[in-house]
């Protein structure tokens, strides 16, 4: 029965990762492929694909929606850690699923504007403004830490203000802004998930300039950035307005 309940989170999950990725990475196919919209559009868009995201997946699994969610959660004892594999594995196929719907909604344009797939990977995945390892990952642990501090304080905010149905629309704004303050340096790419599973799917399709398998390090900064700074906003907002939450 356990197992039951974790799969059927599991789902939740992956459901609502994929949501995050057709809206996010949609909006970059628009605005790349076709030259409609422009950076606003993209922080929006993200913020809808999150808000929408949470919207399906949170009355089952709390909606995470991020490795480096569910990690904090579980490093500050608020979320059990024999879920988080089933979590992260959830939130990674999602985020692929996410990712290739977009790609096969465009594919007839990509044939268009990039035939040879040599500079449209960035539609899918995050690319920093410097090829140095240490300020885009700085950048992404900033932002992730950010993400994070602000998740908790709007949960706890709004569970103690008893309307919890305000947190997806406040969690969506949360990222719109970090967006649109933060998002330069990297992309604010703040999840594994939404990084690498997109980027796996453009190295198995063939782009090139993918950051995964052109030599490069791109790959890692999001990943190592988000896993670090996640932790790192949930203890800071622990260690200073937050309320002690336990898991038991």
């Amino acid at each position: 029965m356990r197992f039951k309940r974790v799969l059927h989170e599991s789902m939740a999950e992956m459901i609502g990762t994929m949501f995050i990725l057709l809206f996010g990475n949609g909006v970059c196919a628009m605005n790349t492929l076709f030259n409609l919209g422009g950076y606003v559009n993209i922080t929006f868009a993200w913020g809808l694909g999150v808000f929408f995201g949470i919207l399906v997946s949170t009355r089952i699994s709390g909606a995470h929606l991020n490795p480096a969610v569910t990690l904090a959660l579980c490093l500050t004892k608020r979320f059990p850690a024999f879920k988080a594999p089933f979590y992260m594995l959830a939130q990674m196929v999602g985020a692929f699923l996410g990712a290739l719907i977009v790609y096969y909604f465009y594919q007839a344009k990509f044939v268009m504007v990039d035939p040879q797939l040599t500079h449209s990977a960035g539609i899918f995945t995050t690319f920093p403004v410097s090829k140095a390892f240490i300020p885009a990952m700085m950048s992404e642990i900033i932002a992730s830490a950010v993400l994070l501090f602000g998740i908790l304080a709007i949960v706890d905010h709004f569970i103690h203000d008893s309307a919890p149905f305000l947190a997806p629309f406040a969690v969506a704004m949360l990222v719109v802004g970090i967006g649109m303050s933060f998002g330069g340096m990297h992309g604010y790419a703040m999840n594994p998930a939404r990084d690498f599973s997109p980027r796996l799917l453009t190295a198995l399709l063939g782009f090139k300039n993918n950051g995964l398998t052109d030599g490069s390090t791109i790959w890692a900064q999001a990943i190592l950035g988000s896993l670090i700074g996640g932790p790192i906003g949930a203890f800071l907002y622990d260690f200073t307005i937050g309320r002690k939450v336990s898991n038991e």
